[in-house]
């Protein structure tokens, strides 16, 4: 009886030190604030722990900065008849005499098609020789043969018009209604009428972005800012390369939220309130309102001012802490910006903790009853 008794006794002390083991290794979401802070330069870990406030706001939230550079901005708009290298045109000559140069009685003019500018920017035409035609409009090329046959043949009617050529041509690719290559006409001169000319973009307006490549420069904006900002309509250039494609930025949401997910942006700025608003907000059952991080690896620039630490060299890792209870916390989340790459993490609060710890053990203090039970009846 008295070893039954003692496997009893055994069997009950083994299984509290197994829940004293368990109950330090509860399954959770994630870190518990004390372990975060445990991550701070000061104790264990690389990481700078910093409360969110007016100043650390306004040196941290450095939005996505698109727009043109000069080289860009400055181009005027190209004269919508200026002919260019590559461009092709077509001449019609008419002579008043019945067997003219390039006339004859039965026919009263002659056209040539599918002239092309070559890359010196000359066209040949008969009788009139080699002609400089880039950088002319029809018009004044059309003067130019005239007087040229003029010496050879008493007053030509001439007439020139454009055709189309690479020379003028625009590709346009991405999430747009019809993606092709377009020339450059009176009427799609500027970016936002090439787009328009290409059946519009054909996703949400917000999370456009636009970018533009010309010879060695690529430059990207905002689709919104080309109207909110007209001086960003660029005038477009032969050869341009034009992309529409979403905004491919991302955040992670994790902890005691509504949902933990990879989550897209929205709009080119969301701030902290509004990522936590996208999974749901917190979770009314768990979350400590006092424990949102935002983790980030600043740029050694945005670290030195949001550190006060001028002699910082290199990216640093800092953990932004929103405290929602403080007077003015809410204001601080719904001021404080997200940026690519961020985590925003939510702790648990330390009575879910406890709670669970408690659960975990009154689960096993169960089991820990029966197997006693059975102990005793053995004896």
């Amino acid at each position: 009886m008295f070893a039954n008794r003692y496997r009893g006794a055994s069997l009950l002390a083994l299984v509290i030190v197994a829940v004293g083991v368990g109950a330090c290794t509860v399954p959770r979401p994630g870190p518990t604030m004390n372990e975060i802070f445990a991550g701070s330069v000061l104790r264990e870990g690389d990481a700078y722990i910093v409360a969110v406030g007016d100043r650390v706001t306004r040196a941290a939230n450095v939005p996505l900065s698109l727009g043109f550079s000069d080289s860009l901005r400055h181009a005027r708009l190209l004269g919508g008849d200026t002919i260019r290298v590559g461009d092709e045109i077509a001449v019609s000559v008419f002579e008043n005499v019945p067997e003219g140069l390039l006339t004859t009685t039965e026919t009263a003019g002659t056209r040539l098609e599918q002239i092309q500018v070559d890359e010196q920017g000359f066209i040949f035409v008969p009788f009139a020789g080699r002609i400089r035609a880039a950088g002319q409009t029809p018009e004044g090329l059309r003067a130019t043969i005239a007087r040229q046959l003029d010496e050879q043949t008493p007053d030509p009617q001439v007439y020139v018009s454009r055709t189309g050529g690479d020379g003028t041509s625009v590709s346009l690719v991405g999430r747009l209604g019809a993606q092709g290559v377009y020339p450059i006409e009176r009427p799609t001169r500027s970016l936002t009428a090439m787009i328009a000319r290409a059946g519009g973009v054909t996703v949400a307006p917000n999370v456009a972005q636009v970018t533009v490549t010309r010879g060695s420069v690529t430059d990207r904006v905002w689709l919104e800012d080309l109207f909110n900002h007209p001086e960003l309509d660029i005038a477009l250039r032969g050869g341009d390369r034009v992309l529409v494609q979403e905004d491919r930025r991302r955040f992670t949401v994790l902890g005691a939220t509504g949902t933990q997910t990879l989550q897209t942006f929205e709009s080119p700025t969301i701030t902290a309130m509004e990522a936590l608003a996208q999974v749901g907000g917190l979770d009314p059952t768990r979350a400590d309102p006092t424990g949102v991080f935002v983790f980030r690896n600043e740029p050694e620039a945005v670290a030195r001012a949001v550190l006060g630490m001028p002699n910082l060299i290199g990216d640093q890792r800092i953990v932004y802490v929103l405290d929602l209870t403080a007077p003015n916390g809410m204001f601080m989340a719904r001021d404080f910006q997200i940026r690519d790459g961020d985590t925003v993490y939510v702790t648990e609060a330390s009575s879910v903790q406890w709670n669970r710890q408690i659960s975990t053990l009154t689960g096993t203090l169960g089991a820990t009853g029966s197997a006693v039970t059975i102990a005793r009846g053995s004896d």
